[in-house]
């Protein structure tokens, strides 16, 4: 149910029966397409029956498409899609050993499970191999454990490995599909022997190729980022949030979460260039710049469920732009810090402290500021690193060879 279920449109506890529902329909869609026929499926090793490769070719574009699109126009937030990590050696090994077991059998693992449900034995003795299988894999995990977690890449993308963009790398994967298509079916006419007059019978297929590279050309024109999300916050809401200041996070508590970090959890995100947080920042500050507040590669980041993250510039200005930017997309946990660096370093470290009209035990915010102002000047806020040292050098007296000899 995908992102259906989080985002309300679907309750949570029909997510079973909605499962059950898609997957009948996945069953009837793999019986129609003749994947209940091991002869059907092996055709592809042997060249006279490419369905299984066509199939997966449309599946795979439809999906991509839909996918891209619906991403763009906000109706599927990519945050909720779950990425499956790469293992290199599981999924070298595996795939050699699902492969060899797909021309022996003739059957993957989903497909043998729709010709066991119309009574095909083969089908059976291929589920009665696989939990055996399972069963070996689960006993000894240990002994299979280095090759099954070796070579971790992470949640990795094929254009990012290829250094493409991904709309490219949709419009190419359209373009190889097809190609596929035309070819694979060349090779089942000639395999096959295909009659003249079966060939004239057949639908085209002109007008759908059409539309799929339609689509892949919009994608690329289109721009990259989604011009709205479920997620997005009103403006009404923004301007209310800005007016009460509900959006503000005080001086005090930034220094008490520094200092007691571990009580008060926060993180604090510098929006000010790379130069201005090199010279000089909060201690267990990140730098992401106001101009880079939407990038993909913070937005894991700045969407850290149950993070309080505090956005800081040198006054309130850069922050408010990038707390407005980053809320209207639906990061709805950030708060900026109440006058900037300028204000944390004039109310911390100032020798005659002002006191806050509206805390009830002013003294006991003296005490603090007094004992904040203690901690960052003793330099206990930076994690001390402990010096290399100075290597010894031992000088050893070596004897002068004796010259001749053998």
């Amino acid at each position: 149910m995908g992102p259906l279920i989080p985002q309300g449109f679907v309750n949570a506890d029909l997510n079973l029966f909605f499962a059950f529902i898609i997957g009948l329909g996945f069953g009837y869609v793999l019986e129609q397409a003749g994947f209940s026929s091991s002869r059907k499926l092996a055709g592809v090793f042997y060249g006279y029956d490419f369905v299984v490769l066509r199939v997966f070719f449309t599946a795979a574009i439809t999906a991509m498409i839909g996918l891209l699109f619906f991403g763009y126009l906000g109706w599927i937030d990519w945050n909720l899609l779950y990425i499956n990590p790469t293992f290199l050696w599981s999924a070298i090994v595996g795939g050699a050993i699902m492969g060899f077991g797909f021309i022996l059998g003739g059957f993957c693992p989903g497909t043998s499970l729709t010709g066991a449900v119309i009574g095909k034995i083969d089908a059976m003795v291929f589920i009665g191999g696989m939990f055996i299988g399972i069963f070996i894999f689960g006993e000894f995990y240990d002994a299979f454990q280095p090759i099954y977690t070796g070579a971790f890449l992470g949640n990795v993308f094929v254009y990012d490995t290829l250094g493409i963009t991904r709309d490219t790398f949709a419009m190419l994967l359209i373009v190889v599909a097809l190609a596929a298509f035309i070819i694979t079916q060349l090779i089942e006419d000639k395999v096959n022997k295909t009659p003249v007059i079966v060939k004239n019978e057949r639908p085209s297929y002109w007008i759908p190729s059409a539309v799929m590279i339609a689509g892949g050309l919009l994608l690329l024109l289109l721009p990259t980022q989604p011009r709205s999300s479920w997620h997005e916050v009103s403006a009404e809401k923004i301007l209310t949030t800005l007016s009460n200041q509900q959006h503000l996070t005080g001086i005090d508590e930034v220094a008490y979460s520094i200092i007691n970090g571990n009580e008060l959890p926060v993180l604090l995100v510098d929006v000010r260039d790379a130069e201005d947080f090199a010279r000089f920042s909060l201690p267990g500050a990140v730098n992401i710049p106001l101009d880079q507040i939407l990038e993909h590669r913070y937005e894991s980041t700045l969407r850290t469920p149950g993070q309080k993250i505090i956005l800081y510039s040198n006054s309130n200005t850069l922050a408010t732009q990038a707390w407005i930017i980053a809320t209207r997309a639906g990061m709805d946990n950030l708060t900026i810090l109440a006058g900037g660096l300028n204000g944390f370093v004039q109310t911390i470290f100032q020798d005659d402290h002002t006191t806050d009209s509206h805390v009830m035990d002013i003294e006991f915010q003296e005490r603090f500021r007094e004992k904040a102002k203690d901690y960052f000047m003793s330099g206990k806020a930076v994690p001390a690193t402990k010096s290399a040292g100075t290597p010894v050098i031992k000088l050893i007296e070596i004897e002068k060879p004796v010259q001749g000899g053998c």
